[in-house]
């Protein structure tokens, strides 16, 4: 029985007690969010024997994100894989995809699902190509129905797949300045070209639930036809396959399975809360996962800030998941330090979505954060950050001694300039005068000189 079928018959699994106690809500909503399709727990079957630790993705719960990782046919290795695992999680991406192309995909992912406390998410078709020899003209859906089996076995918890690019789309990408930047929907658009037949994702949708039913594989609806430019965001294209995505998301319910929705990646800002509305409309209200959005595309080696821009919107407009961006973005295959960057942008984006959606407990670290701050209390400030490490690091390029992590002021505004410490300098004085008894006696006038 999958989450979502134990949801509806009114079921909480012990999985469903997990999340409450991690996002400190009751259960009872946790099931009722869950049997809505509101919310998803990603959790394979396989997956939960060995190490993961429950997690929810839906509009009730906090914001999460998702770090990519994966090596390519050029470069990287199962330890590298690792070291980005390890640095995605120590920073807090709350989900992480292994989007290997290169070799070795079956030894690389089994270590990164037996080392992983969070729930791993996958692309079938990059591995699938792969066993093919690099030629999408190849695929027979039986092979792609094997490869989501094999993953499913290995424990994978969710997959992207791009069921719901459809041969009739195809014409409306032809003038868009990017054409199609999703990786699973070029592959899927070559082959409806070079067959001329129908996406088989779509047409062996149900064969698909299946295999997901049977491991509690979460799907996660790839948008093929994902914008990659702002000057091709909102379309008839993505939309018209986002129409097909809300289709599937309720076929993939009345198998028991449970679903999220991808969205898109170059967004304009003052397009963002209608595209997150407009999914939710699309899609009866399934958790949206968005990868950004990009808001401008003019800088590449910052796309980190420029997607985590968007992403902050997104989330404060419903989306329930971020997925990240680095900044390698666009440029090359990310490493390890690209991972923790990426990271942490997008840390901050979804705690920003948090506070502006008023969600339970969101401010608590900001105001002890705040408190810290107020009290010069240095090293209560450094380990309530994001990044301790560079806090710490920032501040001791200019005062490194230990002296100074008790010191009233720092480097920016040294002992005679800091505002905090002048406004305690006026509370004691307005203490001590609450203490004597002299407070609000006029003082003497002062003279001022006419011209």
């Amino acid at each position: 029985m999958t989450q979502l079928e134990a949801a509806r018959a009114g079921q909480i699994t012990p999985e469903m007690t997990y999340v409450a106690k991690r996002e400190d809500l009751p259960e009872e909503l946790i099931q009722s969010e869950v049997a809505r399709g509101r919310m998803v727990i990603p959790a394979n079957t396989v997956h939960l024997t060995k190490s993961l630790e429950p997690m929810a993705i839906g509009i009730a719960a906090l914001t999460k994100i998702n770090a990519n990782i994966g090596n390519s046919a050029v470069t990287s290795d199962q330890q590298t894989e690792l070291e980005k695992l390890h640095m995605a999680v120590h920073y807090g991406a709350d989900t992480v995809m292994d989007l290997s192309t290169g070799k070795d995909i079956d030894t690389i992912r089994q270590a990164i699902i037996d080392a992983s406390p969070v729930p791993i998410g996958t692309v079938p078709i990059y591995q699938m190509l792969e066993e093919l020899g690099g030629d999408i003209d190849d695929m027979k859906p039986q092979h792609f129905l094997d490869m989501c089996e094999k993953q499913a076995k290995q424990g994978v918890d969710y997959m992207t797949v791009h069921a719901g690019l459809l041969q009739e789309h195809l014409h409306l990408t032809m003038q868009r300045i990017t054409g199609i930047v999703s990786r699973g929907g070029s592959l899927i658009a070559r082959w409806m070209m070079t067959h001329r037949q129908q996406n088989p994702l779509y047409t062996h949708f149900e064969d698909l639930c299946d295999i997901f039913r049977q491991y509690d594989v979460t799907w996660s609806l790839g948008d093929g036809l994902r914008p990659g430019s702002i000057a091709d965001a909102s379309d008839e294209a993505q939309f018209a396959e986002l129409h097909v995505l809300g289709e599937l998301t309720r076929r993939a319910w009345a198998k028991g399975c449970q679903v999220m929705v991808e969205g898109p990646g170059h967004v304009p800002m003052d397009q963002i809360d209608m595209n997150v509305k407009r999914q939710m409309e699309e899609c009866d209200e399934a958790p949206f996962y968005v990868l950004g959005p990009l808001v401008t595309d003019i800088a590449p080696g910052y796309d980190h800030i420029t997607s985590a821009i968007g992403a902050a919107l997104a989330g404060w407009s419903g989306a329930a998941m971020l997925c990240y961006v680095t900044p390698k973005e666009h440029l090359g295959l990310p490493d390890a330090e690209d991972v923790r960057q990426g990271v942490i942008a997008y840390k901050i984006a979804a705690h920003a979505a948090d506070l502006a959606r008023h969600r339970k407990n969101a401010r608590v670290r900001d105001d002890a954060l705040s408190r810290a701050r107020f009290a010069f209390d240095w090293n209560e400030q450094f380990r309530l950050a994001l990044d301790p490490e560079t806090a710490r690091k920032y501040h001791d390029q200019t005062l490194p001694q230990e002296t100074f992590k008790s010191a009233h002021f720092c480097s920016m505004c040294g002992p005679k300039y800091c505002s905090m410490k002048i406004t305690q300098d006026i509370r004691d004085m307005a203490a001590a005068e609450a203490a004597t008894g002299t407070a609000g006696t006029p003082s003497e006038p002062m003279a001022i000189q006419l011209p």
